[in-house]
């Protein structure tokens, strides 16, 4: 059988534009490599609690458009993202809000934080060099060394200050008693996770798991008048001129006889001799009762060739690397490409399915 498009890709970019296509009346092959749909927001159930498998994700965004088009898929609950940190055993409020602020020094006024943080931005002078530079500039000294440093460090697995400035181009600073991590209008979390929403979109489509679309290429190429394709855009070009780089993740899951393990969804660790960058209590994100929990921890790890790729490493040297790949993508008359490894992009997931939003309309017409 031929059919009009395979797409290369599970997750939300090939799922929203397969959805939308075989909406129009197109035939379409999904084809995944993994042994699940979802890509990174694929979600198990264990005791009853949604488990995200591939880390936190939470769902956000102020393009109205695009929040009503996944609620036609799901119902999504009313979870407000309000982590915290723990630095040493002290317990910080984020975003970096006035509760932060008056844990951390003992003032009640948004002047006198305001004021503190002026005085510490001054030991920076000129044009910021580094990311410590960059972080002090905007939020002083001491919310830099507790709870900025040793979590960035670990993350990117190299000193603040051999890190570009660019990497934090801005850190949000409130001087309200918020803890709402997003200012986004819509925001929440699939009721029963995000694997739901993507079962919901890939209804009627037909889906092939397992399958390795770089490696049988021939045969697929073969089978369609078109490859939507939303892997790594180096692996599809056979590496010519070198890998793109990521930042890996490890994670490791543990279930506990216990209700309620840390009182809130994420905690992040910002000490840097604490090995892993953030805890996760799953049930939270689903306001869950149960009796057990499920409590995953993020280790930042070296990546390499073959990993799942989490974070694009956004330097001088891979910006210009993807853009030597990009233009060959562009030359490309039969493959369209797209998503967060397809265009080397930290995405989050509204700014992904607008894109995928945008290339239906283009290819079909779709509105």
């Amino acid at each position: 059988m031929r059919y009009d498009y395979v797409v290369a890709g599970a997750g939300p970019f090939g799922a929203v534009f397969a959805h939308e296509a075989r909406r129009q009346g197109k035939s379409v092959l999904v084809v995944e490599r993994r042994n699940h749909i979802g890509g990174n927001v694929y979600c198990e159930n264990k005791d009853g609690i949604t488990i995200h498998v591939y880390g936190a994700h939470i769902f956000h965004t102020s393009m109205k458009h695009v929040w009503d088009y996944v609620n036609r898929f799901t119902s999504f609950n009313h979870y407000i993202n309000s982590p915290i940190a723990n630095y040493k055993g002290k317990i910080y409020n984020l975003p970096f809000n006035m509760n932060t602020f008056s844990r951390m020094w003992g003032i009640r006024t948004p002047e006198e934080a305001k004021a503190i943080i002026t005085r510490q931005r001054q030991c920076i002078k000129g044009e910021p060099k580094n990311l410590e530079e960059q972080a002090i500039s905007l939020v002083g000294t001491d919310i830099y060394e507790q709870l900025i440093k040793g979590y960035t460090e670990k993350q990117w697995g190299r000193k603040c200050t051999e890190l570009p400035a660019f990497i934090i181009k801005r850190l949000p600073v409130r001087y309200t008693y918020d803890n709402n991590y997003f200012d986004d209008p819509y925001q929440g979390i699939p009721v029963g996770g995000y694997t739901k929403l993507i079962e919901r979109l890939l209804e009627n489509v037909e889906v092939r798991l397992g399958v390795d679309y770089i490696k049988e290429r021939d045969i697929y190429n073969g089978l369609a008048e078109k490859i939507i394709y939303t892997g790594p855009i180096d692996e599809y070009f056979e590496y010519r001129f070198g890998n793109l780089e990521y930042r890996g993740l490890h994670f490791e899951t543990v279930r506990l006889n216990e209700e309620n393990y840390q009182g809130v969804a994420v905690v992040n660790y910002t000490a840097g001799d604490i090995p892993y960058t953030r805890s996760i209590e799953h049930k939270h994100f689903e306001f869950g009762r149960q009796p057990v929990t499920y409590v995953t921890k993020e280790y930042p790890k070296k990546w390499q060739v073959g990993d799942e790729a989490y974070y694009p490493v956004n330097d001088d040297k891979n910006r210009a690397l993807y853009e030597r790949y990009a233009a060959l993508a562009d030359a490309e008359k039969k493959t369209v490409f797209g998503g967060r490894l397809a265009e080397y992009k930290y995405y989050d997931m509204d700014k992904v399915i607008a894109g995928a939003l945008d290339l239906a309309k283009r290819e079909l017409g779709s509105s």
